[in-house]
């Protein structure tokens, strides 16, 4: 299957990119057809299960509900929802989802990664998708069950820190995640080396912390809660001068916010990750920059509508500048007062990076399949 790039980007997690424009549970449905023409086989039963975060997070495990929805609503059949409240949860989670019939899972997160496989290897006939982690077993191998929905998000996190970089009074920035795990360290990778090119770009010396590529490592509030850890790791960042923050890792971005407005520079801001946090969350759009945006809902979405309808594909699907998987969203509110020139500049970084020009790297960057 190939992810359509093309279609709108709708629901609360998403929104339209600047730089590219610039639950209930159920019996097993009937085959069903949706207004769209889709028919979902006969004893269809598509089902999710979130990471620790819960799909309440305004982040990658809401963005991911978001595309099940919308795969559920075009299908006109029911889906179940799991939540785990904790890493003990995912096993059962996916022991509780394979008893209760269904027969396309998906589970959202790296965390998940060991439980998916499990179950994947253990039930053959059912199809299974998981985004942020190749889904391998001890030996390597993928489940021929299994489809991986990855992202190469370090490209745009690198205009991200670009913008970043142009954006900042101070001349400091920072980023801090949750959990040292690929799916976090891939945007601070991009995030640094883009404050980087705009410094060679620019003749410029703004600093940044809270990461350090070379060596993989940097701070980390050790999980995904917005709680006084995450706060602190935030407040860490700001008490170096920072005036521009990334913070990597779902609802941290609510303790980065606070450590915010509790400070004496008024003009520091943050950038969101994965859905268009201004929009999710709009609580937060006069400290939000900009977002940079994993497209998952558009992922699962289309991985889920392959299987609806009989054409499950394992083949690793990653979501790049190019095929639209990652990008930027508005900069809102923030867009009048960007530096002169920056979208311009930020336009020709892209192309670049589409174009191979540029080549934005990571240790955590995916593999297509």
């Amino acid at each position: 299957m190939t992810i359509s790039t093309t279609r709108k980007l709708v629901g609360a997690g998403v929104a339209a990119s600047l730089l590219l424009a610039l639950a209930g549970c159920g019996s097993a449905p009937t085959a069903t057809s949706s207004s769209s023409g889709a028919k979902a086989v006969a004893g269809f039963k598509p089902c999710i299960v979130s990471d620790s975060g819960g799909f309440n997070d305004h982040s990658f495990n809401e963005s991911a509900l978001n595309g099940m929805k919308k795969a559920a609503d075009e299908l006109g059949i029911k889906f179940t929802q799991v939540t785990s409240k904790s890493a003990s949860d995912y096993t059962p989670n996916m022991q509780a989802l394979v008893s209760g019939g269904c027969t396309y899972i998906v589970s959202v997160g790296f965390n998940l990664s060991a439980a998916t496989v499990e179950s994947a290897k253990a039930n053959p006939k059912i199809d299974y998708a998981i985004v942020d982690d190749p889904g391998q077993d001890s030996s390597g191998k993928t489940p021929s069950n299994l489809k991986p929905l990855l992202f190469d998000t370090a490209q745009a996190a690198y205009l991200g820190g670009y913008a970043a970089a142009a954006y900042s009074q101070a001349g400091k920035v920072g980023t801090f995640g949750g959990m040292q795990i690929p799916p976090v360290s891939i945007y601070m990778d991009g995030f640094v080396d883009g404050v980087a090119k705009y410094n060679s770009d620019k003749s410029k010396s703004v600093q940044s912390f809270g990461w350090d590529k070379a060596t993989q490592k940097g701070s980390f509030t050790g999980g995904f809660a917005a709680n006084d850890t995450a706060k602190q790791t935030a407040q860490g960042i700001l008490d170096q001068g920072a005036d521009v923050i990334l913070p990597v890792g779902g609802p941290i971005y609510i303790s980065a916010a606070a450590a915010i407005r509790g400070g004496s520079n008024k003009n520091t801001v943050m950038l969101g990750v994965d859905s268009d946090l201004v929009v999710a969350d709009p609580s937060v759009k006069d400290v939000t920059l900009v977002s940079i945006l994993k497209r998952i809902d558009v992922a699962v979405h289309d991985a889920v509508m392959a299987g609806a309808t009989g054409k499950f594909d394992a083949t690793t699907y990653v979501g790049t500048l190019k095929n639209g998987g990652v990008g930027l969203s508005s900069f809102h509110d923030f867009e009048s007062k960007l530096p002169a020139g920056l979208t311009d500049d930020l336009k020709k970084l892209q192309q670049e990076i589409i174009d191979g020009t540029i080549v934005v790297q990571s240790p955590s960057t995916p593999k297509a399949g």
